[in-house]
């Protein structure tokens, strides 16, 4: 008599890591509340990159007007000074610079923002 036996095995992390890899490959639709959340991302952090930009130069202007006051890079006085000054004025214009391109950013996607809201909770 020939015994017909059935071996299954089964593994509820590979079945995980399997759906996972298969759900990178599928074509995804981004719905709404996803839309949302990225339209509010872009709006919160309009701006930032600029400033950190605008910030870190002044901050090395700064520094190489320090290096001339300690004596590291020359011994003039005046360029310590006008290259501290002038760091300075840059650092000062990086937080402007971040709120007026945030506001505008705000403005240009308040109207897709608030329709898409309306929408999402009137449903």
């Amino acid at each position: 008599m020939v015994q017909e036996t059935f071996k299954y095995s089964y593994s509820a992390k590979e079945a995980k890591e399997i759906r996972e890899i298969r759900s990178r490959y599928l074509p995804t639709e981004e719905n709404k509340v996803e839309v949302l959340r990225r339209l509010d991302r872009k709006a919160r952090e309009a701006g930032k990159l600029s400033a950190l930009v605008i910030g870190v130069v002044g901050c090395l202007i700064f520094g190489v007007g320090m290096c001339f006051g300690l004596k590291v890079l020359g011994d003039s006085m005046a360029v310590a000074v006008l290259l501290g000054l002038l760091g300075a004025g840059v650092m000062g214009c990086a937080y402007p610079v971040f709120r007026s391109r945030s506001r505008k950013a705000k403005e240009q996607l308040t109207p897709r923002i608030l329709a898409l809201a309306d929408e999402l909770s009137n449903n």
